[in-house]
């Protein structure tokens, strides 16, 4: 065995609690560099001199083109907990410990892994209702748009919107959304801003002019509410307005203006720049209109922790998706978490993050991410057919390990939003590739979250076409097909809560299960020409095709059985 594709790390997405007595334990190796692994656990604060451990099996899981990975569901009340692997493969063993290899001696005491204390506040605590979610996102001013904007004033500065979409007609289409079997609804800014997007805030306490009042958030929030549908605001805290008053100030008196400090390394004298130049201060992106804040500086966090509990407090919100979170401070995304929480300790607190948000998602810094690795990877299989099954289930992988259970049941999948081309229109308009995309969102693990219009079938590459009006009075088959499969979601746990295991990943043709208490249900898609043969064991739920059993070419099969074989649902 090669040591240097053994690979475990402590107290991360390899080894971390589930609750007071249940661990979850990872180990990964090169593809077929071991033939099994066995897991050696024992109290590390035995007061006796020798360590007593106690050995159990790891189940391989999972294999792709590159790695293994192992895993093992210890219960146990050991609190604190030293542990170590031996790998086999053939004659040859390998023990590992602490970093180190041997292929003969066992470690001291002090040597093994370490677990040292379940400590439950330290363990990733997400809202229950959040495994159950299916997200729909609105970007108010093209949702109930017509086309025609509006223009307010608020604190003297012009505000103005691009297709009139209000708040109103928001609440007049709640039972929609609700009818399509999604629970949650994410809006894009509300707030007093400038621009059409609501991106560059003027007053975080007021809503924008152009959208409606507070009295009729009020009773967005409440009919909300009353279907069943919870309720999620955009916060954008990472930079505000120029327009600002705040920013206004300091750009009249520099250094002697009390919020100086509350924007991200100024100049003594700031200014605006002249067309064509970069800004002298720090931005979002390079956007001068939008100058960065400072949330390390404790008046401008707290300021920001005030906004948070205000729209908790007063409007009943759910929760809070955090614009640019990869770009604030740790300390604040920390505080203000743990002050939403303390007014609504089941609020959902998720962030932008476009990358691995692995870094955020340990602990206490928020619950989930903008998961856009699941988007790049999809378009990729289903969209530009670039990639074979086994590559896409690669893909999966990196998705599956990097995050802890908690946090990868919590992340919010999505084929597109308000930042991206429709993915309808990377698959070309073709509906036999967007609607495999769209089983496989609704049953892999995760949030799955749908970009208003998207049932309808609408497209766009640029940002004035994926921003655009909603078709209302328009159909689509789309629409039934994300009904049904939402439907099957919220009626299956094992598709919220079940594990992920793929069993068939060879040219064009995917095969995986999700499995939860008695319930394992098989999903079969195919992408390729060569029909595939289904198990057809136990019930049929969903199928695309006129065969059963038999998956044609852009087809799919969902079965359910129990885990132990038949057909005994």
């Amino acid at each position: 065995m090669n040591p240097s594709t053994i690979y475990h790390r402590p107290r991360s997405e390899f080894a971390f609690a589930l609750d007071d007595t249940h661990y979850v334990f990872r180990l990964r190796t090169g593809r077929g560099e071991a033939d099994s692994c066995l897991f050696y656990f024992a109290d590390r604060a035995t007061m006796d001199p020798v360590l007593s451990f106690s050995v159990c099996p790891m189940e391989k899981i999972r294999s792709d083109l590159y790695f293994d990975w192992y895993e093992i569901r210890l219960e146990t009340n050991l609190e604190r907990i030293a542990y170590y692997f031996r790998l086999t493969k053939g004659e040859e063993a390998l023990v590992y410990y602490g970093d180190c290899y041997e292929f003969a001696s066992i470690p001291d005491r002090g040597d093994y892994f370490q677990l040292p204390f379940n400590h439950r506040a330290d363990r990733l605590q997400i809202p229950d209702w959040v495994q159950d979610a299916v997200v729909y996102q609105v970007f108010p001013d093209s949702f109930t748009g017509c086309g025609q904007g509006k223009h307010a004033l608020i604190h003297a500065q012009p505000s103005t919107s691009r297709l009139g979409g209000t708040l109103r007609g928001i609440i007049e289409r709640l039972a929609y959304i609700a009818s399509l079997g999604c629970n949650v609804v994410y809006l894009n800014p509300i707030f007093a801003a400038g621009a059409y997007h609501k991106y560059d805030t003027l007053d975080y306490f007021e809503i924008d002019p152009c959208f409606g009042t507070k009295a009729e958030f009020r009773q967005l929030v409440t009919r909300a509410h009353s279907l069943g549908v919870r309720v999620i605001l955009d916060g954008v805290f990472n930079h505000m307005s120029a327009r600002h008053p705040f920013f206004q100030d300091v750009l009249e008196k520099g250094t002697a203006s009390p919020y100086y400090r509350w924007f991200y390394h100024l100049p003594p004298k700031p200014a605006l720049p002249k067309p064509g130049e970069r800004p002298a201060y720090t931005c979002f992106s390079y956007v001068a209109s939008m100058p960065k804040t400072d949330t390390s500086f404790p008046a401008m966090r707290q300021y920001f922790c005030d906004i948070g509990t205000y729209w908790v407090r007063e409007f009943d919100i759910d929760g809070w998706r955090l614009d640019v979170a990869n770009e604030v401070d740790d300390g604040f995304l920390r505080a203000f978490r743990q002050a939403v929480r303390a007014v609504k300790p089941d609020a959902w607190v998720l962030g932008e993050v476009w990358e691995n948000a692995a870094h955020y998602l340990h602990r206490d810094l928020m619950d989930s991410a903008m998961n856009y690795d699941f988007r790049r990877y999809c378009r990729r299989f289903f969209a530009e057919g670039s990639v074979d099954a086994a590559t896409f289930d690669t893909n999966l992988t990196t998705l599956l390990f990097r995050y802890q259970e908690p946090a990868l049941l919590a992340q919010l999948n999505l084929l597109d939003s308000h930042d991206v081309s429709r993915f309808f229109s990377l698959c070309g308009e073709d509906l036999r590739k967007m609607e495999l995309a769209v089983v496989f969102l609704m049953t892999f693990p995760g949030v799955p979250m749908l970009y208003y219009g998207d049932e309808l079938g609408l497209s766009g590459q640029q940002e004035e076409e994926y921003r655009c009006p909603m078709p209302w009075g328009q159909t689509h088959p789309l629409q039934g097909i994300y009904q049904a499969l939402i439907d099957l979601r919220h009626r299956k746990p094992a598709l919220r809560r079940g594990n992920f295991r793929t069993f068939l990943a060879e040219g064009r043709a995917l095969g995986y299960t999700r499995t939860w208490s008695d319930s394992c249900i098989s999903v079969f898609l195919n992408l390729g020409d060569t029909p595939i043969s289904s198990a057809q064991r136990g019930r049929l739920l969903l199928k695309k095709g006129s065969k059963r059993g038999i998956i044609r070419a852009w087809e799919y099969e969902i079965w359910e059985e129990t885990c132990h074989g038949g057909d005994h649902l």
